[in-house]
């Protein structure tokens, strides 16, 4: 392991946290909210690390994987404890676990939360909180490479630990350029959205925090009842629809700008994740249409914003889906694991990945029929790898033993079995509530220190793909070579 270039790059990508808690310092003293000292405070704090590591020297400039992986990895844990110092240094959150909790569920754009009063926060830690969906959807760490150039094309191999799916396709030959194109097409949705809201009757403030969490299918609100509190069909549809956009693989949106249409119609794994987005809300819509008195608008209407949260991760609630039918909730769960496209800012195991596990479960069984047929998984009329195939078995393997794993360990507090379980899958699928005391009008309050750790490193576990985070429990990955 070269730790100094690994220390390096990890202190640049702290540069950028200290440049982006100056935007919330800024909405703070706008709002004139003495959130300012605090976050300004912080960012003098992460500056001052950020450089002192950036500055290192290195042997050599070699990044190769396993670089990638534990540059990736300490970074989203260091900007998860400097990112939660403001809320500590002001008080609002007085425990610094709980604090590290709800920054690195901003960050992985979970949202799930330990605060019982969300409208207590000044508005300053308000923005920064939904602020962290924003710029840990995409990735800072793609964000980084869009700005910082000098971190090379051997960069490729922090995109690949960083970016969502199992593979990571450049757009156009400079890697520095795909990022930029990423973000390019992140901020411009977003913008969309922010006028979209602005149009319905939000304020600026509703408008930005609410996009943040939808860009960066997160979920926080500024409100105890989250998007329920502006009691708005129109907002709720419009919400609904942006979320589903942003569980959309990126690269379709590059195809479309470049009117690609060979290449998004090439794309099964949209065609597939729109299937089971929209056959949910059919179902749904069915099950729970007694519950709305048989008004089949309000049904479908609460039927696709939950389905369409759920999907892409990102939490936000217009009802309280625990009260649902059995159907409806255990239909919630599945769409939990399953999650949103890769290359997208949604979470979960990925649309593709679930695709190439009912393919292989397909071969293998027409192998069983005809042994002596060759029989190829293919994707989008082309032969998939081997070595892509068992990367997906291994992580599928991986995703269900650390599931199993935490939901033991936090079973130590007593909860019920639903509790436990739909809260660990919450916080490994980076989608935020779930069922029982952790469902859409609870949180994580309730859990013991050791759980809270338990959980925030699922969250990390979720959002890195697993292998980054499992890596630094890996001797062979710290030895010198």
């Amino acid at each position: 392991m070269n730790n100094k270039l690994t220390l390096k790059l990890v202190g640049s990508v702290l540069t950028v946290e200290a440049i982006l808690l100056l935007l919330p310092t800024l909405v703070s003293l706008v709002e004139r909210n003495g959130d300012w000292k605090y976050l300004l405070l912080t960012a003098a704090i992460v500056a001052v690390v950020g450089f002192a590591m950036s500055r290192l020297r290195p042997e050599n400039e070699n990044l190769r994987a396993r670089e990638g992986f534990a540059v990736v990895t300490l970074s989203w844990i260091l900007l998860s404890f400097f990112g939660g110092l403001p809320f500590f240094f002001s008080g609002q959150i007085p425990s610094l676990v709980d604090c590290f909790f709800e920054t690195v569920s901003g960050f992985t754009s979970t949202g799930a939360t330990i605060l019982t009063n969300v409208e207590s926060l000044g508005r300053g830690m308000a923005f920064w909180r939904s602020f962290t969906h924003w710029a840990g959807g995409m990735g800072v760490l793609v964000m980084s490479l869009a700005i910082i150039p000098k971190m090379g094309p051997r960069a490729i191999h922090l995109m690949r630990a960083e970016s969502p799916g199992p593979s990571t396709d450049k757009l156009v030959p400079r890697l520095g350029r795909t990022a930029q194109i990423l973000y390019w097409l992140y901020i411009g949705l977003s913008v969309l959205m922010v006028i979209s809201l602005l149009v319905l009757g939000m304020t600026p403030y509703d408008a930005l925090i609410h996009t943040f969490g939808a860009a960066g299918t997160g979920g926080f609100s500024n409100y105890n009842a989250s998007i329920a509190a502006f009691n708005s069909p129109a907002i709720e549809v419009v919400i609904g629809i942006f979320m589903a956009l942003f569980g959309v693989n990126f690269s379709i949106y590059y195809y479309l700008v470049h009117r690609n249409w060979r290449g998004i119609k090439s794309n099964s794994e949209v065609k597939v994740y729109l299937v089971i987005l929209f056959g949910a809300v059919a179902i749904i819509t069915l099950n729970i249409l007694p519950l709305y008195g048989n008004q089949i608008g309000t049904a479908l209407r609460n039927a696709f914003f939950q389905v369409s949260s759920i999907m892409t991760t990102t939490g936000y609630a217009t009802a309280d889906f625990d009260v649902w039918p059995q159907l409806s909730r255990t239909l919630l769960v599945g769409i939990m694991l399953v999650g949103a496209c890769a290359g997208s800012t949604g979470g979960g195991m990925k649309v593709i990945r679930a695709q190439l596990l009912v393919k292989s479960m397909v071969r293998e069984i027409r192998r069983t029929i005809h042994p002596r047929t060759v029989n190829n998984v293919k994707l989008d009329g082309r032969t998939v790898d081997e070595g892509v195939i068992s990367g997906v078995y291994g992580f599928f393997f991986a995703y269900i033993f650390v599931l199993i794993l935490s939901t033991l360990i936090i079973s130590l507090d007593g909860f019920s079995f639903e509790t436990n379980v739909t809260a660990v899958i919450a916080t490994l699928s980076n989608i935020g509530p779930g069922l029982g005391a952790v469902g859409p009008t609870g949180n994580f309050a309730g859990f013991s220190i050791l759980s809270k750790l338990v959980l925030s490193l699922c969250m990390l576990i979720g959002r890195l793909e697993i292998f980054p985070i499992l890596m630094l429990f890996m001797p062979d990955a710290w030895r010198k070579m």
